[in-house]
């Protein structure tokens, strides 16, 4: 008599078919076993939590149970509604649509699994080692059977906002963003970060190694428009309420003095690029590197002009790493933005070692940024 699906009664061979599936990842199964990616239904290893292309299973379990059939072929049986799903279901095991299983929460086996590829691939960055972030995110998705490439991407682009959090610079191409699962994910990608010991050791070394400033005679690329301001940004809080950041290394970048002043060498030679342009090449002999030539402490660092002379005052913020990456600005500087609003430029220079790209914040630095205040000067006189 030709094997039915109703002939699955046993539930340790669907555990054993879901066991099978979790060791040898969702594209191994379906490719041995001749099925191809369920479009509705999953179903979930209880073992493990993962979810698992359910026709695939019902169709492998009959062969565990029956082992001289080889079980139900993907075209011998049909799946979905009406047939696999009560059947697994009856058997006790949990049956769910693809799009339902989008948009719940992720699970804390998922985080893990995509908050370790994450900094897999962070370190390849930093290490100046090539990645295929698309192979990536196909192998990813093999333990992944209910989220989509979207949920995928979104997840790596929240995961690079918990990076920002904790002092780290985050993956090109996933720029962060800040609404996410925030007590799984901290607490996922907190005690992975403090495992990686190699992480540690590229990120500490990409924020300190030196940098020599390369020419470039084309500026008409560099300039490109500032990030905005998420509209969900809210207060800041105590330091003591976040995280704890073992090395911050984006604090450490910004020590770093010969990016800093490579940094201001090329925005000196941007502005006088830019003054050159607008057809003002006698104010572009005048523009002056003033934190080298009069000292630091003004609360800029490159004096330039209007192309009507009146003078504008650059403070020059530099990072080897995104446009989104957070920056450092004193007291003295923040308090010179506010009195002199409408002269005072920010020009944040972002991709440095890469490519240099460059946006421009004008007046005061909190119309346009989140401000933390992480320091105070203490003393005992006036």
């Amino acid at each position: 008599m030709a094997l039915k699906l109703s002939d699955l009664t046993d539930v340790a061979a669907v555990q054993a078919a879901l066991d099978e599936y979790s060791q040898t990842g969702q594209a191994a199964f379906l490719h041995r076993h001749g099925f191809g990616k369920a479009s509705d239904f999953l179903v979930r290893n209880p073992r493990t939590g993962d979810w698992a292309d359910s026709k695939a299973i019902a169709g492998v379990a009959l062969a565990y149970q029956h082992p001289d059939s080889g079980g139900l072929g993907a075209d011998q049986f049909s799946g979905g509604e009406a047939t696999v799903v009560p059947r697994l279901t009856r058997l006790g095991f949990e049956v769910r649509r693809i799009t339902d299983i989008q948009g719940h929460d992720w699970q804390r086996h998922e985080v893990a699994l995509i908050v370790a590829d994450y900094l897999s691939m962070l370190t390849c960055e930093l290490t100046g080692q090539t990645y295929n972030k698309s192979a990536h995110r196909r192998q990813l998705m093999q333990g992944l059977p209910g989220r989509t490439a979207g949920a995928v991407e979104f997840k790596h682009a929240n995961i690079s906002a918990v990076m920002l959090q904790l002092g780290f610079p985050y993956l090109k191409g996933y720029q962060p963003r800040a609404n996410f699962q925030r007590a799984v994910l901290l607490q996922e990608v907190s005690e992975q970060v403090a495992r990686h010991h190699l992480l540690d050791e590229a990120a500490l070394a990409a924020v300190q190694r030196p940098v020599v400033l390369a020419e470039l005679a084309d500026f008409s690329r560099v300039r490109t428009d500032a990030p905005r301001r998420e509209t969900t940004a809210r207060e800041a809080q105590p330091a003591y309420l976040r995280p704890p950041i073992q090395r911050d290394y984006l604090a450490r970048e910004a020590l770093n003095r010969s990016l800093g002043r490579a940094g201001e060498e090329f925005a000196l030679r941007f502005e006088r690029w830019r003054l050159i342009q607008l057809g003002a090449g006698q104010l572009a002999d005048q523009v002056a590197h003033v934190s080298v030539s009069e000292g630091d402490g003004l609360g800029y660092d490159i004096r330039s002009f209007e192309t009507d002379g009146q003078q504008r005052f650059i403070e020059v913020k530099t990072t080897s790493f995104g446009e989104r990456t957070p920056f450092f600005v004193s007291a003295n500087e923040l308090r010179f933005a506010q009195d002199h609003a409408t002269q005072f430029r920010l020009y944040r220079l972002f991709d440095f070692r890469a490519a240099p790209r460059l946006f421009e914040l004008d007046g005061p630095i909190d119309r346009h940024c989140l401000l933390d205040a992480s320091t105070y000067r203490a003393s005992f006189a006036a």
